[in-house]
């Protein structure tokens, strides 16, 4: 390592430390009881702290002597939040033992911009762990944490850092989602005829519930192509935001759902995934309207291509072939015996 990298607090043994401010927070652990700060960066030690610091196995303390061109792991971290935060995010403004966490300001999708990401973390004084791409967050929590790995860090690498970050205008940033009216199309000649009962009806509200999209309208329809062209314009002539179009998206001759949604005025459409299960799933947009066509798989399992992809169709995201290839990586869901999704690596990349 070179002097560049090199700390500048002095080490001043513990039995010569009363009266010395601490350079930098002390963690304690109790197995089962405790873990934080024992004692706080700027802390004067006193006489008393001494048999606590030494339970703690501190026999030497760091004494800071901050130089030009160097600066403390605490204001770094935060000129390191300041950088990555985008648009949705937000952070206090008192790190922890020089680590500071980023949160989301409100419900939405997490954008992270991997590449400079990847660029931030390959200056090795920079430590930089986060969530996940694409992924819905909850309003407060965390979704990365950043720090500066030695106690004092040049300058240099701290403002090179920045910089990858102010030009990336953030690395992190939460888009809200929209909520809008939703129209269904359910279609199959033995639900339309009462010989089964429907079960898409019943999953797709509570998917749309728990993402706040009010179902304005579900239409029940045979497999008959003009019929469910004629069903997805009315929806789209009563001005519905989104169109979930459930059933009939094989390649069975009797399927012929995606063609009828094509013939409905369908554009951009993109028919088929690398995600399973949900290979068969369709996106496409009736002008401004997003129109998902939705498979079989959605009636059997949990977590499908559909929880994958609404989040990032209502947070204004067009889905385009690429997007769909390069869910293959993460895409495959290993059908646990209990499902625990999203906290598993499903529509992870």
């Amino acid at each position: 390592m070179t002097d560049k990298y090199k700390s500048s607090a002095a080490i001043i043994p513990i039995d010569q430390a009363v009266g010395k401010v601490l350079a930098h927070d002390i963690t304690e652990i109790r197995p089962g009881q405790f873990k934080g700060v024992a004692f706080r960066k700027g802390h004067i030690v006193q006489e008393t702290d001494i048999p606590h610091l030494r339970r703690l196995g501190k026999e030497h303390l760091f004494a800071l002597d901050i130089g030009p061109g160097e600066v403390h792991e605490d204001d770094a971290a935060l000129m390191l939040a300041k950088a990555l935060a985008g648009p949705g995010i937000i952070f206090g403004n008192r790190p922890s033992e020089g680590k500071i966490a980023l949160k989301a300001a409100h419900r939405g999708l997490l954008k992270v911009n991997v590449e400079a990401l990847t660029h931030v973390c390959l200056i090795p004084t920079i430590c930089c762990a986060s969530r996940h791409n694409n992924i819905l967050v909850e309003k407060g929590e965390i979704i990365s944490a950043t720090r500066a790995i030695p106690l004092i860090i040049d300058e240099d690498s701290l403002t090179a850092a920045i910089k990858i970050a102010q030009n990336a205008n953030g690395v992190f940033s939460v888009k809200p989602l929209s909520h809008p009216q939703t129209g269904i199309v359910i279609t199959g000649n033995e639900v339309y005829s009462g010989l089964i009962e429907d079960k898409f009806a019943p999953i797709l509200r509570k998917k749309l519930h728990f993402l706040d999209c009010r179902v304005e309208e579900t239409l029940f329809v045979p497999d008959e192509k003009p019929r469910i062209v004629e069903s997805i314009r009315a929806l789209v002539q009563k001005g519905v935001g989104l169109i979930l179009v459930a059933g009939g998206m094989s390649v069975d001759p009797d399927d012929i759902s995606r063609m009828a949604i094509a013939d409905a005025g369908a554009r951009d459409v993109v028919y088929g995934t690398s995600v399973l299960p949900g290979a068969m799933f369709l996106y496409g947009r009736i002008d401004n309207t997003p129109i998902l066509g939705l498979p079989a798989c959605i009636l059997y399992y949990r977590a499908t291509v559909l929880d994958i992809v609404l989040p990032r169709v209502l947070a204004g995201e067009a889905i385009t072939r690429r997007d769909l290839a390069a869910l293959a990586h993460g895409g495959l869901c290993t059908n646990c015996e209990v499902c625990h999704y999203p906290v598993c690596p499903f529509g992870k990349n």
